[in-house]
């Protein structure tokens, strides 16, 4: 905590403008990371840059998840090339409506 807390005195919130998910949101609900964003913030908080790269790394990963969807789309990836490779072995038929056929409509 520093000595001279000048964000509140001149009451201004520097956290917001840095900060991408705390930015003024639509209908005023919270960004979909922000919290991850916060946990990140909050670690690293007084630690200084080289310190809270090392200690909270975990935070960093988690707030870059949520914002990229990487390692969600590398899992999505592997479960269709798996699905492929079963179809192609003949050990899995998509079901009729994965392959555009409608149902019969009375």
């Amino acid at each position: 905590m520093p000595f001279w807390d000048l964000q509140r005195q001149l009451g201004i919130d520097v956290d917001r403008w840095l900060l991408r998910q705390s930015m003024p949101q639509p209908y005023g609900k919270a960004g979909t990371c922000h919290a991850f964003e916060r946990e990140w913030v909050e670690c690293g908080h007084g630690l200084g840059q080289t310190r809270a790269r090392r200690e909270c790394q975990l935070e960093y990963e988690d707030f870059m998840e949520c914002m990229h969807r990487t390692k969600l789309a590398v899992r999505l990836k592997t479960i269709l090339e798996q699905r492929n490779k079963m179809i192609k072995e003949g050990k899995y038929t998509m079901p009729d409506y994965h392959k555009g056929k409608e149902e019969p409509r009375p």
